[in-house]
């Protein structure tokens, strides 16, 4: 039923966004040389790697000059990245992750490897036992994690010392909790906070 509801949402979303989508990539070509898309690796369902699908918010090969995490006012951003940071829609184009397969609407953030790598044994197994998500608990408590890192000197040791900790916790209590009706519980409290 889950993958069901994926499926169809997806493609309904990638059809009614669609113009926005297209928006967005011009901004994003006309801002800043580089690619639209920023297609990180990410671990999934199983430990299985993918490149997920983002609108690139900062200049290109940002990743080359700095850790995964992102503050409110990192230099790497471009002018159009903040505003889509701002607003979440750097996210839209996870719809094609989860129109594949490679995520779902509801799950844990997918991670980079070396966030992976630092779980215990037993936080892989609960985290990665379920399809990795473009929402979560730990997504609605933390809307706008680069707010939190905005000026701090050190925005990779304030993820993982002041956010890490507790987005597992989340995590791990979505899994051990998760309903379908639940994910249509926090798909619409997202919907909301954007829209706030």
């Amino acid at each position: 039923m889950k993958r069901l509801f994926d499926i169809f949402f997806s493609l309904l979303g990638l059809v009614i966004f669609s113009l926005i989508l297209i928006l967005i990539s011009l901004s994003i070509k006309l801002d800043s040389a580089g690619p639209i898309f920023y297609r990180g690796e990410r671990v999934g369902m199983g430990g299985k790697k993918f490149r997920i699908f983002k609108f690139r918010t900062m200049i290109d090969k940002a990743d080359q000059l700095g850790g995964p995490s992102t503050a409110g006012d990192d230099k790497r951003l471009i002018k159009i990245g903040v505003f889509l940071k701002k607003y979440q829609l750097d996210e839209l184009p996870q719809l094609i992750n989860v129109f594949l397969g490679q995520m779902s609407f509801v799950g844990p953030r997918p991670e980079v490897s070396q966030y992976v790598e630092m779980m215990t044994k037993e936080e892989k197994n609960i985290i990665l036992s379920v399809p990795q998500g473009m929402t979560e608990l730990a997504s609605l408590w933390n809307f706008h994690e680069g707010e939190i890192l905005q000026g701090s000197q050190n925005p990779e040791k304030t993820y993982l010392e002041k956010i890490r900790p507790e987005k597992l916790r989340l995590q791990i209590k979505y899994v051990k909790e998760k309903s379908f009706f639940g994910d249509i519980r926090i798909i619409l409290q997202t919907i909301v906070k954007i829209f706030r």
